[in-house]
């Protein structure tokens, strides 16, 4: 399927989404709609396997039968369903049973059936707690079948139901050869619910184009980026991850390069962002065992194998890239004075957790490890407690890069943020520093960053290049002497100088201009004497 396709696939998705929603704000239709997305999907995904292992032997829709292909060999193959789905979790990891498939479910819908709500339930459940060798408990948990914006009374929301399945089953069918695009689509809809949910955006989704700077950056080689992409990471992890979506490109960007990644790690606190994390990695093709999504709070460090003692079996990341919640209020307790993750720079003010998220990232990043995260300029110049946790960490030479990008690129704020890139081991003795605050494209909500634009970036920091009034190395003394402070305009001037003025031309354009008055004024005034009007005055006539 085509980039272009794609796109409309989306679009068609989002228009029915709009047309439906009905009573249901956004955020509510948006967990229904990208549910039955990922439904879809792995229905797909799991017949096309099915047919495979199947052959010959794998039934025909048939005019005279409803049910789908593998309800019939269900039926017809009872001694064989164990040893069929035990291949078939070997094969795709995972088993939906006839009756939950998306096929069932649409054509339920498509004939108003009274059963509909009650198999979806059942299907959610069995998904959950039996299709994948891990439990995905919850995954559905913020879906509401029994919710009263569906409708009132049982046979509502049935129907309500069998509208909204209806439509997508009409609206996905002339791209039902492609199963990929349904993660591509799935990725739009995530932009398009994130453009209408203004700050809470920022809680599940971190825009492409700021994601793919993010992405390109930590699969380079993190000692030698100028060498180009690595060909494997061996893992990568994001302590805010939200959808999901920064992670995803993190894979994507290696599979460009023909690289793989062992495995994907995040961490994320919204229970419904959660869920959606969950299901992009299922729908863009992530096995179930190479993943690992955790339900918790970050700041209080709450998941169990990062807490581990053991510097031999405390785990360590190749990459880690974040965009945490910015200048988030948190209690920052002095017992935690104590916390590995600060006990060497400090504790974050509770007034903005910016840099207590950018401790807890780089306590767990491997010695050669690379890390990029998102965070607003304040972090570069505040004083305070930021001033002495910035100050440690320049002095420890763990401040590689510092990117400047431009205001209003996020849904949820319009301030402009600034990309640190921190390495424990690191071969310059300097800091980079990328001013791209004022390339960018303006856009109708958004300002956007063009594939140039983002080229750019990266290049600059892949070469460690020096530019005018864009980029410059900037060695540890100079900053010293600025007080470890790393605001960008301390280091590089984007003040535009003043046009020369040629006094000598200037003054013969003037003599000429008033030659020309001169003239002028003599034509007009011969006509008006003509006339026998009085003259006008010009140049010294009135003395």
């Amino acid at each position: 399927m085509t980039a272009q396709d794609q796109q409309r696939l989306g679009k068609t998705l989002w228009a029915i989404a709009d047309q439906l929603r009905g009573a249901m704000n956004a955020d509510d239709f948006r967990d229904y709609m990208l549910a039955f997305l990922f439904l879809r999907y792995l229905s797909d995904n799991y017949e096309v396997a099915a047919k495979k292992e199947l052959g010959s032997d794998y039934p025909k829709f048939g005019a005279d039968d409803p049910r789908v292909p593998l309800a019939i060999w269900y039926a017809n193959n009872p001694g064989d369903v164990v040893d069929f789905e035990k291949q078939m979790r070997r094969k795709v990891h995972y088993v939906i049973k006839p009756d939950h498939l998306w096929a069932n479910i649409a054509n339920l819908a498509k004939n108003q059936s009274g059963d509909l709500l009650e198999t979806l339930r059942e299907g959610f459940k069995y998904i959950e707690n039996e299709s994948f060798e891990s439990a995905f408990l919850g995954l559905f948990s913020e879906i509401n079948l029994s919710s009263e914006k569906l409708g009132r009374t049982h046979a509502d929301k049935n129907a309500k139901l069998c509208d909204i399945i209806k439509e997508i089953a009409k609206g996905l069918k002339e791209f039902s050869s492609d199963v990929d695009a349904l993660g591509d689509a799935y990725e739009y809809l995530i932009g398009q619910f994130a453009a209408g949910s203004g700050r809470k955006a920022g809680e599940f989704y971190t825009p492409q184009q700021i994601s793919t700077i993010l992405s390109r950056i930590v699969t380079l080689d993190s000692q030698e980026p100028n060498t180009g992409p690595v060909k494997h990471l061996g893992s990568v992890f994001d302590f805010a991850c939200g959808s999901g979506s920064l992670l995803l490109n993190v894979r994507q960007q290696l599979k460009k390069q023909g690289g793989t990644i062992g495995k994907i790690h995040g961490q994320e606190k919204n229970i419904t962002t959660y869920n959606l994390a969950r299901m992009n990695m299922l729908l863009h093709g992530v096995k179930d065992t190479e993943f690992e999504i955790y339900h918790g709070d970050t700041l209080t460090n709450d998941w169990d194998i990062l807490r581990e003692t053991n510097p031999a079996k405390m785990p360590k990341f190749d990459a880690i890239v974040a965009n945490p919640p910015f200048s988030l209020r948190w209690e920052s307790k002095e017992e935690l004075g104590e916390d590995v993750r600060f006990k060497n720079h400090g504790i974050a003010p509770k007034s903005a957790a910016d840099f207590a998220f950018l401790l807890h990232g780089f306590h767990y990043l491997k010695e050669q490890g690379v890390m990029a995260i998102i965070l607003p300029h304040g972090v570069l110049f505040r004083g305070g407690a930021e001033e002495r946790i910035r100050t440690k960490l320049l002095k420890d030479g763990h401040v590689d890069t510092v990117i400047g990008l431009p205001a209003n690129l996020f849904y949820s704020t319009g301030i402009p943020v600034c990309i640190l890139v921190l390495k424990k081991c690191k071969k310059p003795d300097d800091v980079l520093f990328i001013n791209a605050a004022e390339h960018f494209e303006k856009g109708k909500r958004q300002n956007v960053l063009s594939a140039e634009h983002i080229d750019k970036i990266v290049e600059t920091y892949r070469d460690r290049r020096e530019e005018d009034r864009y980029s410059k190395r900037v060695p540890l003394d100079r900053i010293e002497a600025e007080g470890y402070n790393l605001n960008i305009s301390r280091y590089i001037s984007t003040a535009t100088a003043e046009a020369e003025i040629d006094l000598a031309k200037t003054h013969s354009g003037l003599v000429e201009l008033e030659r020309k008055i001169t003239d002028a004024a003599r034509r007009h005034n011969k006509f008006l004497g003509e006339l026998r009007l009085p003259p006008i005055p010009y140049g010294n006539s009135e003395k």
